[in-house]
This record gives structure tokens, C-alpha cells and sequence, in this order.
């Protein structure tokens, strides 16, 4: 745990150095002591050490100083650190000053000077005050800090990529948290600037760009080899799971990621039909596992990154990222999945991020703590963050257009559903608009049988509907079928076209690309199976069609 601070400020050099003497030597081995003879460069170091997330205990200040007095110089100093005990140090002249500070800035003690010999007038005091302190205190995790408006896109977008890549980070909401405007006066940032991103060391970033908030965290964003036996485009299941044999294997091997690892997946609450886990995982666990896994095998992961074009030059393959990077590789292997579709109705892009999300359950659970929200959406993803969400919402519906949970959703969580007392199932129904003034504050919703129409207050609506394949990017390097998932292998023997691009005196491998050595995994592949297993498998039987396209080479 970090030592607390204990901070001295009086402008008379003198008595600076002799209580900052006789206060480290009594209490050095617990605390940090500093001191400074003004009260303006005191201000500032207390804006410093509350944006390092330090503590302070105790503030020991001169009342008679010229840049401030000691009465609103404490004022200011708790307003920043409002648990930390305070004494004034006074002459005789100041007592009644120091008595109305006890009211003013709930001063704890007044000490006159001389307080010689400290053994009697200093340490009993300043020792009574800090275990009274410590009795009440409790230490604050020490990770990083986003502040901002619980019901902004921006600060969504900086949570989400947080969550999805397992960065421990504190969230202050602005309007309710007291601490969240500490930090802005320390940070000298006002809200309009927000989010804000406090660093472990103190730094800060206002409205950060992932990739800015990402090179700042540690996470790795540029090649550092000049050649890879294999590209992987995707860190969801099929990534991953490529990324691992692909390293285990001995491939040089590079995983591309543009937001959150873990795909769909790591928004999971809770994955009960994985094999090996009978009490089940959530997604950001298999997440960190997966990646911990591949980093231990030598993948390099880079994140954010984003393909711009992939070109083809002599066999091998350049692929240039959006900031302008190139990366060359023997193979590529396409695993950027699929996206939720969006709810086509009025009013879902004015409150995207702000009361509309497209998964996110479990990075907005929290906020939506005994409030009334919708899910609509009737697969296992949307069963999955209905159980999660009832941890913490007072009401929880899913919106199904079926007649029942039953059709769409795997039989353990219809069960699971049935059993919940706060969720209730909404069937054969329509999400029609979504209202508010600048955020999400109620839903309409239409009766697909009798056409009834309804409108009722919502806090949030998460949706999970429909699958669209990650490949708008590809425009026409491979070849796609008309809903935009990837064709491979033997069906690409039934292309007309087939003899004019495939030019191998071998049919392409099962999940190759109608280019050579590029091949799709996971959910974007046509035809693939779906589900997280599924997944998995497709990226190890990936790696093995590229270690035989290799051989060849």
C-alpha cells in the first residue's frame, strides 16, 4: 500500500524546517512527509498527488502567510482531500481566527506556537488525529480513472474498449460521484472536455482518441517484425484460437485487433456450455485466458488496429493498417466475425451510447442498478446478459418477436429465465422508436399481432439481434457472398468464375480464400458453424491449412 502524506505549509523557513524535522523523525516509517513555505506551490502539489491517486492524512498549515492564509488555504486543500485531518498553526493573536476554523473548514486542532518539547504538545495530538483518521480510512484501488457522464457515447466508447481489453479502470460518474469533481479541479479540466483519463502517475488525457488512451496504457499498436509467417485479422475466438497454435506451432504470428479482444464473446456475463468449465465462465475471462495463453506463446497483439487494404505481390502479403503501417506476411488468416445488426427505427442513433447499446451489458450493468431496461433480442447472447443485467436491474424484459424464449434460445436459459423473478419475457413484439431529450428515456413498442402500440420508460435497451459479417473493409479482395460472409474451399468450386482467379494445380483447402494463402475463420467464413466451440475449432483447423499452404511455399 502507498504511504500517506503528511503536508506542512508555513512561509517562515525556520519553523518550516522544525516541525518538518520533528514530524519525519516520529513518523517517517508510516508516512510521507513533504513541506513547503508557500501556499500556492502547496496547492498545487495536492492537485498533483490527488491525480497519483496518493492519500493525504494530515495538512499542517501557518495561518499568518502572504500568498494565503491557512484558514482558506485549508478550505481549498479539502476540498480535495475532504477525510484529511487538519491543524493550524497560530500565535497567540490568531486563537480567535482558529476557533471560528473550526467551524469554517471543520479545523481539527489549533497549535500555538512554540509546541516544544514535541514529546508533549506535538506528537500526543498529531497522533490521536491520524488514528482517527486511519480508523475511517479506506485505501482506493490504484487504476486508472475515467471521468465522465454516465449516459455519454464517448465515455461509453472508453469503458467498452477498457472492458474488452481487460484494463483494470475505475469509473466516476461526474453528476454523482464527489470524487469525480476532485479530480477535475486537480486536472484544472471542465466538463465540457470530458471524458477525462487519469493515469497511474499522475497524467491525464482529456477526450482521448483508443489510440492515444491505448499507446499511454501499454497496450502495443506497431510491428515490431519485418516478416510473419501469419496474420491473423480478429481477436474473437477464432483469432485467438489461431493465434495460439499458430504461436505454439512456431509460426511467426501477428493478431490484429481494431477494439476489444474476446469478439461478442467477451460480453458474455456468463458461458455455461463450454466444455471443461461445469460451473461455466464469462467471456472476459475466456478472453483473458485466450490472450494470456498466445502472449505466452510469442503472438504479438496489436491494439487498437484497424486493416485499411490488403495487396498481393508475389505470393506474399502486405497489409496496411489505417495509421499508415505496413505489415508483410506469408498468409493471412480473416477472423473479424460478426456485429450485431442495427435496430432500424427512429430515435437509435441519436441515443447510441447514451441509453442504446449493441451488447455492452456487462460494462453498463452497473449503471442501470435498479432501473427498468429492455433487451430485445431472443438468441443465447441476449439470454446470457438478461441473467447478468437481473443482478442489478429492478425489471429486466426481453423483446422477442416469436411467440416464445423457447424457439430461438438454448434450453437451460429458457429455464434459467423462468426461475428469475425480475425478468419477464415480452413475446411478439416490436421495438417501433425510442424517445428522450438528450438521453434514452423511453421505448415504443408494437404488438405484431394486434397492432396495439405502447410507450413506456426506459433507462436502457440493449440489442442482440441478427449477425452481420465484419467485412465491409475486404471490398472485393476475396470473394463473398451476397450477405457479405466470406466463401471458401469447395464452395468455391461452384463459382463460374472459378477457373479465371484460382490458378493452383490444387482446390483450395477448406477455409482458403479464392486468394491463395488467405483464409477465413470463425463466424465470417460461409457456411461455418456458429457458437464459441465452433469458433475455436475453425481457428485451429486455420492453422493447420496454413502450415500445409507454408510447405508449399
Amino acid at each position: 500500500m502507498k504511504l500517506p502524506y503528511i503536508l506542512i505549509v508555513d512561509d517562515d523557513l525556520q519553523v518550516l524546517r522544525a516541525i518538518q524535522q520533528d514530524i519525519r523523525n516520529q513518523y517517517r516509517n508510516d508516512y510521507k512527509v513533504a513541506a513547503t513555505g508557500s501556499a500556492l506551490e502547496a496547492l498545487e502539489l495536492i492537485k498533483a498527488l490527488k491525480l497519483r491517486n496518493e492519500t493525504v492524512a494530515l495538512f499542517i498549515s501557518d495561518q499568518r502567510m502572504p500568498e494565503m492564509e491557512g484558514i482558506p488555504f485549508l478550505e481549498k486543500a479539502h476540498a480535495l482531500f475532504p477525510f484529511a485531518k487538519k491543524i493550524l498553526l497560530t500565535a497567540y493573536s490568531d486563537i480567535e481566527a482558529a476557533i471560528r476554523a473550526i467551524n469554517l473548514v471543520k479545523l481539527d486542532y489549533y497549535l500555538q506556537k512554540p509546541w516544544h518539547p514535541p514529546e508533549e504538545k506535538l506528537f500526543p495530538i498529531v497522533t490521536d488525529l491520524l488514528n482517527e483518521w486511519h480508523a475511517l480510512y479506506k485505501p482506493q484501488q490504484d487504476a486508472l480513472r475515467i471521468i465522465g457522464f454516465q449516459w455519454s457515447p464517448k465515455s461509453h466508447r472508453l469503458k467498452e474498449f477498457l472492458s474488452g481489453n481487460l484494463v483494470p479502470y475505475l469509473w466516476l460518474d461526474v453528476e454523482r460521484d464527489a470524487d469525480a469533481e476532485r479530480y477535475l479541479v486537480s486536472a484544472q479540466v471542465s466538463k465540457s472536455a470530458l471524458p477525462l483519463a487519469v493515469l497511474k502517475d499522475g497524467a491525464f488525457l482529456t477526450d482521448p482518441s483508443l489510440a492515444e488512451l491505448a499507446g499511454r496504457i501499454g497496450l502495443q499498436s506497431k510491428a515490431s517484425k519485418e516478416m510473419y509467417d501469419v496474420l491473423i485479422i480478429g481477436a474473437g475466438p477464432a483469432g485467438l484460437a489461431a493465434s495460439v497454435y499458430g504461436s505454439c506451432e512456431g509460426l511467426r504470428t501477428v493478431l490484429i485487433e481494431k477494439s476489444n479482444p474476446g469478439g461478442q464473446a467477451s460480453s458474455s456475463a456468463r458461458i455455461e456450455n463450454y466444455l471443461g468449465f461445469p460451473t461455466g465462465l464469462s467471456g472476459a475471462e475466456l478472453t483473458q485466458r485466450a490472450i494470456a495463453q498466445t502472449l505466452r506463446f510469442g503472438t504479438e497483439v496489436l491494439t487498437p488496429q484497424e486493416v485499411k487494404t490488403i495487396t498481393v505481390k508475389d505470393g506474399y502479403k502486405i497489409t496496411e493498417m489505417m495509421d499508415g503501417s505496413l505489415i508483410h506476411s506469408k498468409t493471412i488468416v480473416i477472423a473479424s466475425g460478426v456485429a450485431y445488426k442495427k435496430l432500424d427505427i427512429p430515435g437509435m442513433d441519436q441515443f447510441s451510447g447514451s441509453g442504446v447499446y449493441y451488447g455492452s451489458a456487462s460494462v453498463e450493468a452497473h449503471a442501470c442498478r435498479n432501473e427498468i431496461i429492455y433487451i430485445v433480442g431472443g438468441g443465447n447472447s441476449a439470454c446470457q446478459a438478461a441473467m447478468y443485467m437481473s443482478q442489478f436491474c429492478k425489471e429486466v424484459n426481453i423483446v422477442i418477436r416469436r411467440d416464445a424464449l423457447s424457439q430461438t434460445a438454448a434450453h437451460y436459459l429458457v429455464e434459467n429465465i423462468r426461475n428469475a423473478p425480475n425478468i419477464r419475457v415480452i413475446p411478439n413484439t416490436d421495438v417501433i422508436g425510442c424517445a428522450g431529450s438528450t438521453v434514452l428515456e423511453n421505448i415504443t413498442f408494437k404488438n405484431t399481432l394486434t397492432g396495439e402500440e405502447k410507450t413506456l420508460p426506459a433507462k436502457a435497451l440493449f440489442v442482440y439481434i441478427g449477425m452481420k459479417p465484419g467485412t465491409d473493409w475486404l471490398n472485393d479482395l476475396v470473394l463473398k457472398n451476397e450477405k457479405g460472409f466470406i466463401i471458401t474451399g469447395n464452395n468455391l468450386l461452384q463459382e463460374k468464375t472459378y477457373h479465371t482467379f484460382w490458378k493452383l494445380p490444387r482446390e483450395p483447402y477448406m477455409p482458403e480464400t479464392s486468394i491463395p494463402g488467405i483464409f477465413a475463420s470463425g463466424d465470417v467464413r460461409f457456411e461455418a458453424m456458429t457458437g464459441i466451440s465452433s469458433a475455436v475449432g475453425e481457428g485451429a483447423m486455420a492453422i493447420r491449412f496454413v502450415r500445409k499452404y507454408l510447405q508449399e511455399i
